[in-house]
């Protein structure tokens, strides 16, 4: 390798670490031709020849019709290892690399393909290099994304290279990314002189100039530059190297160019029957003498008993020179010799095709519902998209469309479903088509811009579906609509727009949709209804959707014990079943854990949820979880992760445009500023949230923040702006008598109450307090303490000030238990720190797995229930242990129950 020194260092990094049981994984990008494969395979040598095994495989575009073809490949070295695994897991992929089985779920496929890696890794370290990820069906790609997340307490290292201008919607989840840049102009010389030696020194110059540091360029032009001409040079350096390779075949044999051009056309064939397509339509046998003749002459490669391209530009190069006539009739020659594989077949004939064909593309139909019965939906797209191509009634190609987009992102493709509805022509769709339309919109990318008009439009649309009789394509439109209410703030006119269209549907009043539909617009309408239901409710358990619906609408009107319940439950719904990014969406129900003092329970579900959101590119779960945590953080003390938290949320594309979440940020920044002794300016940020000119505004969620503004302004000396920005506060709390809103009545009643009636407000707003508002408690322990002491009433202000005291540490609430501990010496005891706060020996997933493994669950269950693998719980448990200061699982539970001990007075 020549001028690759550093990457080569950080590869060799990388190595050295997955060696070491610290695995990982890199995404390497870069232009077609700079040196990715080449990388790729120098450090495959390498890895080799240090101990590694080393797995690989490289993408082409038909195997996007056959779900885990890239997965299958990549794994044979070690397929015998299947034979080993747990039941579940072994059927998973047996079920996976079926032409026949039903297409088993993402996460049950990874796990099972992590533990199989696992195992492998056990005996030798792994490297598994991932070349032309761009080409990977999307059922191999979305399993590499879930390994590779998973494997930083494995020997295992990930390196996949990919061919596109952005990178995102391509990469397996790898952190970091090395993106290739071209050859410095030394090295590129080097390179140049070192494969052309005796080149003139104009053809030289003339090489470097049209390579622009371009390795293959820098190979290849030489062999080729005598003959350039004017118009080939003004070419771009692809179509430069692609004329190039294409100009080697002009000296080959008939049969040697018949067999490269099937080669090209289909890539997985075996190699008997790309002899057998060859021999057919020459008229005459093709032999293994004609691959020789292409080995020969440096096209071709022989991979164990496959014929692989050099470079994936020699397979274009040759398919592009080929007449149209002979392309089609080798495309015609493979589907007749594929008819063992349905969608190969299919694909080749559609290839084969010009023009329209209804035939054709009706079956290619029937293929996709097949394959959607099957589960296999991975291959259901891609033959939707070609039967798109086949038909000539525009309203029927933007039909087929919108369901191949609707397949996208149901596989949470949403790269793919936003291609396909670029290609939708919008004009000729009917009501049902348009809702469905808006609805696939909405999951493959939230547009943040203008959301009124957003808003608006999804309403009107889901109107016309329900009034031509697509009722649940309407409600899932509405739904969606709904939450943006609630997640942008939609204003008076779109919330009453949303809510009105749901009455004109004269609907259940307790159907879970509706009570959220009705949470999320009209909350101070209906808000006493809502609660009142949500309350009497009891779902089935096992109905997750249901539970979701229930959680979230109880959630964003501040029934925040209810809210932890239904979503607890959801999450545990989705979690059995699999479904990575619902489970993200119910572990938001984090938030609702915070106002409830369950801190460390707050902790482990955002950090799960950060990490699932990530995984499935659900970005405003992302958004949400991100703020839970950093709340979570702010409480516990941590205040320069908090700070980075809130520098990440603010920093993202979708922050500006969410108001549910720019409040809570706002919140941390207060809290911040209010445990930093900087009470004015905790004030002020807090004041901010209640301007509804300010960014920062909800006009629901802003009530969650009146407790942390009557701190700030008792500290601050501002009580009476305070009481100004609360006027609203009674009557709204009269509207929507949430939990939320009884906290902030009573709380502030309290706190900012002048001292001839505080004690029967403290009283009063003690005994308001919904019981499971553990903090809010212990904060009006804490003020009526620090008011007593201010009455220099001493030993009356112990008692509260140690009830408070207790709750903060019990919940791990370090700066409020440490104001409180002060005021307790302040007022003459002498106290010190009580509770050990558990999770400051743990992280979150550590203490998640502690726990599990102290109820009797086995590392594979564990790993099952986490969906980690069963080895990284015992790494995490060997790890556990000297923390906890015990030495072996039997004592995991004892020694958790000694840190929720009451300690003796």
């Amino acid at each position: 390798m020549i001028g690759r020194d550093e990457e080569l260092r950080s590869l060799r990094r990388l190595l050295t670490d997955a060696a070491a049981g610290q695995g990982g994984a890199l995404l390497v990008h870069g232009t077609a031709g700079v040196g990715k494969s080449a990388l790729l395979r120098t450090v495959g040598t390498e890895a080799a020849d240090s101990g590694f095994r080393v797995l690989r495989t490289s993408g082409v575009e038909t195997e996007q019709w056959l779900p885990f073809a890239a997965l299958q490949l990549l794994l044979q070295p070690v397929a015998d290892g299947i034979e080993n695994l747990p039941d579940p897991q072994r059927e998973t992929l047996t079920d996976a690399f079926s032409a026949t089985e039903t297409e088993p779920q993402t996460f049950r496929a990874g796990l099972a393909v992590l533990e199989l890696l696992a195992d492998a890794a056990d005996q030798q370290p792994l490297l598994l290099l991932l070349d032309d990820l761009q080409w990977f069906d999307s059922s191999s790609r979305d399993v590499l994304r879930f390994v590779s997340r998973r494997t930083g307490d494995l020997p295992i290292l990930f390196i996949a290279a990919v061919r596109i201008p952005s990178i995102d919607e391509f990469s397996p989840g790898m952190h970091p990314d090395l993106h290739l840049e071209p050859l410095s102009r030394t090295a590129a010389a080097e390179l140049l002189d070192a494969g052309a030696p005796g080149l003139a020194a104009p053809l030289r110059a003339l090489v470097l100039e049209r390579a622009a540091g371009n390795p293959l360029a820098l190979i290849e032009l030489p062999k080729a530059v005598q003959g350039m001409s004017a118009q080939w040079d003004d070419l771009p350096l692809t179509q430069r190297l692609e004329a190039t390779f294409a100009a080697r075949t002009d000296s080959a044999s008939l049969e040697c160019r018949t067999f490269l051009l099937a080669l090209a056309a289909e890539p997985t064939a075996p190699l008997s029957r790309l002899l057998e397509v060859s021999s057919r339509l020459c008229g005459s046998t093709v032999s293994v003498d004609s691959l020789q003749e292409a080995v020969d002459a440096g096209l071709v490669t022989l991979v164990g008993r496959t014929a692989e391209f050099r470079h994936p530009l020699m397979r274009s190069a040759i398919y592009t020179r080929a007449t149209v006539a002979d392309r089609l009739a080798t495309h015609r020659a493979l589907a007749a010799a594929l008819a063992d594989t349905p969608g190969l077949q299919l694909a080749h004939e559609a290839a084969a095709t010009l023009g329209p064909d209804e035939e054709l593309a009706v079956r290619l139909e029937q293929f996709a519902d097949a394959s959607q019965a099957r589960g296999k939906v991975a291959a259901a797209v891609p033959a939707l998209r070609q039967a798109a191509e086949l038909v000539q009634d525009a309203r029927r190609r933007t039909g087929i469309l919108v369901r191949a987009a609707e397949l996208s992102a149901e596989i949470n493709d949403r790269f793919n479903a936003q291609m396909l509805l670029d290609r939708a022509d919008l004009s000729v769709l009917g009501p049902v088509e348009q809702a469905r339309l808006m609805v696939v919109s909405d999951r493959a990318a939230f547009e943040p811009d203008e959301p009124h008009r957003r808003i608006h439009d999804m309403v009107t649309a889901a109107g016309g579906a329900m009034d031509a009789g697509a009722a649940g394509i309407a409600e899932n439109l509405l739904w969606r609509a709904a939450a943006r209410c609630f997640f942008q703030d939609g204003d008076a006119q779109v919330r009453a727009q949303t809510a009105a269209e749901l009455d004109r549907w004269n609907p259940d009043p307790n159907a879970p949709h509706v009570l959220v539909v009705r949470a999320y617009t009209e909350p101070y309408r209906h808000g006493a209804d809502v609660i009142a239901r949500l309350r009497s409710i009891e779902p089935n358990r096992q109905d997750g959707r249901i539970l979701h619906f229930l959680g979230s609408g109880a959630m964003v009107v501040g029934e925040m014990s209810h809210a932890a319940r239904y979503l607890s439950l959801a999450a545990a719904s989705w979690r059995s079943q699999g479904r990575l990014g619902l489970l993200a969406r119910s572990l938001a129900g984090s938030w609702s854990r915070v106002y409830l003092g369950q801190l460390d329970r707050a902790r482990e579900e955002s950090g799960e949820g950060i990490a699932l959101a990530e995984e499935t590119g659900e970005q405003i779960v992302w958004l949400g979880v991100k703020a839970t945590a950093g709340l979570v953080a702010v409480l516990r003390g941590e205040t320069e992760a908090a700070a980075r938290m809130v520098r990440e949320l603010r920093t993202h594309s979708l922050f500006p445009g969410m108001p549910f979440v720019t409040v809570v940020a706002q919140q941390i920044d207060g809290l911040l500023a209010l445990f930093d002794s900087r009470a004015t300016e905790a004030y002020d940020i807090l004041a901010r949230a209640f301007d509804p000119a300010d960014p920062h505004y909800h006009s629901v969620s802003r009530w969650l923040l009146a407790p942390d503004l009557a701190d700030a302004a008792v500290a601050a000396g501002t009580v009476e702006q305070a009481r100004g920005l609360l006027t609203e506060l009674p009557e709204l709390a009269d509207r929507l008598p949430s939990e939320m809103m009884v906290v902030a009545r009573a709380y502030t009643d309290a706190v900012l109450a002048p001292d001839d009636t505080a004690e029967e407000r403290y009283a009063a707003a003690l005994t308001a307090l919904p019981a499971d508002w553990t903090p809010a408690r212990a904060r009006l322990h804490l003020h009526h303490g620090r008011r007593l002491r201010r009455q220099r009433r001493n030993v009356d202000a112990r008692h509260p000030l140690r009830l408070a005291r207790d709750e903060f540490e019990r919940a791990g609430a370090k700066p409020w238990a440490e104001m409180a501990l002060e005021q307790l010496r302040a007022a003459g005891e002498s106290s010190g720190r009580r509770h050990p706060y558990e999770s400051e020996q743990l992280s979150a997933q550590e203490m998640q797995i502690a726990v599990l493994a102290s109820q009797g669950l086995s590392n594979r269950e564990i790993g099952q229930r986490l969906f980690i693998s069963h080895r990284t719980v015992g790494a995490h448990l060997y790890r556990i242990y000297p923390r906890l200061g015990i030495t072996s699982r039997g004592k995991l539970a004892t020694a958790l129950a000694a840190l929720h001990e009451e300690p003796a007075e």
